[in-house]
């Protein structure tokens, strides 16, 4: 049986990951929310928080999951670490005198407590002093009026801090920093900060540079050691990386050119990848660096599955440019000039469009839980669903250990 789940990001207000949370999906024709809610937070408990996974789907941070009503009443929450995750009080959820006695007992015990897509009334107000965080969608409570209820109870004995969701730009970013919010959720951080056109920095010429060198057909070891020889920042993280990689080895890799040389052609255009994107990111959300990994991977396993004639290495560098507006402050039609991309590549990072286009498609549902578009994007690429969320989770993985180790 296959574990249907998404992850989406929880940032502080330095653009910090301090969460994952976690959407499930009971199997390729049954969408959440046609799920029950207990069935699909038992589920979710029951293939993430009983192995390893939920370490792995969270990159080993907490975890935010929506408990329904019975599951709180029930006392479900007692069965986990309380140290593991977040329980996401939903806004279904009856604001009983029996609800009440399980949050201050969830409350006494250490759990930490949020109240997921909130709506200010009259019902909640006895909630809140067990309440850890609380959870706006700004779609529905917009910023200004969230922003009024934040300033009558933001004081210093009330310690809730508040999650503004669905913040899609870094204007509406701003605006709920100013609101007052703690925590945003959404994929701003993912999008390019300026929209106006600027110079690029010394980090995004070297790490185009680099990018610019393994798309080539044939790698030139010496003009990659030039260009990493002109960064400390970079030189250290390379040699770190692939002293981890080469532990076993008698005596540490100290020099460039040795690293080069040990790596490889291919090992040397995925070492250059992951170092380099780290390199780009490292005044960036540390989300944005384990997305782009995350995308690269799935996007190359997934087109070993699609029925086409795509090339897992294009794939992966799709992926992984899906991003590189974001990385570089640039819009992608023109940074993608800079790079000797393929044709199929440049299309489907500019327009979505051709094989690569659909998986780019495919894996942007996947990882904003927009399940329709996930099943209707699966057919047309001839790819079952099952093994799409088996590779999201292996994704996920693969992705986490490089968040550990290039960005040491």
């Amino acid at each position: 049986m296959h574990s249907y789940l998404a992850r989406q990001p929880v940032l502080n207000r330095d653009k910090a990951t301090v969460g994952y949370e976690l959407l499930f999906r009971d199997g390729p024709n049954n969408c959440f929310p046609d799920v029950g809610d207990e069935h699909a937070t038992n589920r979710l408990l029951a293939d993430n928080f009983f192995t390893s996974g939920a370490i792995e789907a969270t990159s080993g941070k907490k975890a935010f999951v929506n408990f329904p009503y019975t599951s709180l009443i029930q006392r479900t929450p007692l069965m986990f670490p309380k140290k593991s995750f977040v329980i996401e009080i939903l806004e279904t959820c009856d604001p009983s005198d029996e609800l009440l006695e399980a949050v201050i007992e969830l409350n006494s015990k250490g759990y930490t407590l949020a109240l997921d897509d909130f709506v200010p009334s009259a019902e909640w107000k006895r909630f809140l002093p067990y309440i850890h965080i609380i959870k706006f969608d700004i779609r529905t409570v917009p910023i200004a009026k969230a922003r009024f209820f934040i300033r009558h109870h933001k004081d210093k004995t009330n310690k809730i801090l508040f999650l503004a969701e669905k913040v899609e730009t870094h204007d509406e970013f701003t605006e709920a920093c100013e609101a007052g919010f703690d925590l945003f959720q959404g994929f701003f951080f993912s999008k390019p900060e300026l929209l106006q056109r600027k110079t690029l920095t010394p980090y995004a010429l070297t790490t185009l540079r680099l990018y610019k060198e393994i798309t080539l057909s044939d790698v030139d070891f010496g003009t990659i050691e030039s260009i990493i020889a002109t960064d400390v920042s970079l030189s250290y993280k390379l040699l770190r990386h692939v002293n981890n990689l080469t532990y076993t080895r008698a005596k540490p890799i100290s020099s460039f050119k040795q690293a080069l040389v040990y790596l490889g052609e291919e090992r040397l255009r995925r070492f250059v990848t992951f170092v380099a994107t780290a390199h780009a990111t490292e005044k960036k959300p540390q989300s944005l660096y384990s997305l782009s990994l995350q995308r690269a991977h799935f996007c190359e396993r997934l087109s070993n599955l699609a029925r086409t004639d795509i090339i897992g290495n294009q794939a992966f560098l799709t992926g992984l440019f899906s991003l590189l507006d974001s990385l570089l402050d640039q819009p992608i039609e023109e940074v993608i000039t800079l790079l000797p991309l393929d044709k199929q590549v440049q299309q489907a990072l500019v327009h979505q469009t051709g094989p690569l286009g659909l998986i780019l498609k495919l894996i942007t549902a996947y990882d904003k839980a927009q399940w329709e578009a996930v099943s209707l994007l699966s057919k047309q690429l001839q790819i079952n669903e099952s093994d799409v969320a088996e590779l999201y989770l292996e994704s996920l993985k693969w992705s986490s250990y490089f968040e550990h180790t290039a960005t040491d």
